[in-house]
């Protein structure tokens, strides 16, 4: 079996080439940026690209995107271009070849408004059954890309699944507020209790979608470690998270303490994995669990996947904000 994995320049698109070569798995890499990862240089936006690459291939993972942080920088054009256009491309050029299986990476993002409750409420249970209202042009073009790929399976049979990842990015937050008030670490192990993913997982479960697809034929999932919060936690973890935490890892008070960390006071969201859990097989290793343990052995609660691939950035220019361009939508 040879993989196309698209978007091989970026965050995931390499962790999975170096998943894959490693086990000496076929697989080819195409993004826009050339990268020791990159086989073929050139853009899913160009449909006679996209069509030269799929021969051989009979399996696609489709990670290549314009992201968040491109929102201040790129237009909705832009976006509609990579984002919709570019899925087009690959999900007829992967008809037209008879590729097996073709894995989407979406995201969380979809959800958008939902994600956020109103003052006083409980947090929000994010299932697969949550009907997504995205804020930004971001979650609109990604769920826009999603429905062509259920459309590609209902009318040409195309096998597809949607993996809607939470944030594995280790770059530091886009809210300033954010990087302010917490280390970058520090920030990150708390993600894990609710919204973040560490990059080998998120491989592990694409790896296990290309496999699961031709059975499956079309579904979504939500891909985010694993929570320890159940539902009779929302209402609490909306007003108290720390005191929720505390309650059910006592040891993380000693362990941050040590390290000089604090929990976060209040959590507005819970992503739910057990659906890609049950059906995929799917078994994440790296949750919060795990960050207790890691600080117990004092080890880095990254994987070692997450190490190499590294930091890369979302812009080549610097901004005099800092890491970010300051989030007003362009044109």
């Amino acid at each position: 079996m040879t993989i196309l994995v698209t978007g091989s320049a970026g965050h995931l698109g390499e962790a999975l080439l170096r998943t894959l070569r490693g086990r000496g798995s076929p697989a080819r890499g195409v993004d826009l940026k050339p990268s020791p990862f990159t086989d073929a240089v050139g853009s899913i936006v160009d449909p006679d690209f996209v069509r030269r690459q799929m021969e051989g291939v009979t399996a696609v993972i489709h990670t290549a995107t314009l992201h968040k942080p491109h929102v201040a920088t790129h237009t909705k054009q832009h976006f509609v271009d990579t984002n919709v256009t570019g899925t087009l491309n690959l999900l007829e050029a992967a008809t037209a070849a008879g590729v097996r299986s073709l894995v989407f990476t979406s995201t969380t993002s979809a959800f958008g408004s939902r994600l956020r409750p109103e003052a006083g409420q409980a947090a929000v249970w994010v299932t697969e059954d949550l009907p997504p209202i995205p804020k930004n042009i971001y979650g609109t073009t990604k769920l826009m890309a999603e429905n062509l790929c259920e459309l590609f399976f209902r009318e040409r049979g195309l096998p597809v699944v949607v993996l809607r990842t939470s944030r594995f990015f280790p770059e530091e937050d886009d809210d300033p507020a954010m990087r302010t008030a917490y280390p970058l670490d520090n920030a990150q192990a708390n993600e894990l209790l609710y919204r973040r993913l560490d990059i080998a997982d998120a491989v592990s479960a694409h790896l296990l979608a290309v496999d699961r697809a031709p059975q499956l034929g079309f579904a979504r999932y939500i891909i985010s470690a694993t929570s320890p919060f159940e539902p009779r936690h929302l209402a609490a973890v909306a007003r108290d998270a720390a005191g929720v935490v505390r309650g059910l890892y006592p040891e993380c008070v000693q362990l941050y303490a040590a390290r000089g960390w604090r929990l976060f006071p209040e959590i507005d969201r819970v992503y739910v994995n057990a659906r890609a859990r049950r059906e995929l097989g799917w078994r994440p290793e790296f949750d919060f669990a795990h960050v207790l343990n890691s600080l117990r052995e004092r080890t880095d609660f990254r994987s070692a996947l997450a190490r190499e691939v590294g930091s890369k950035g979302y812009h080549e220019t610097v901004f005099a904000s800092g890491p970010y361009p300051v989030a007003t939508q362009a044109p």
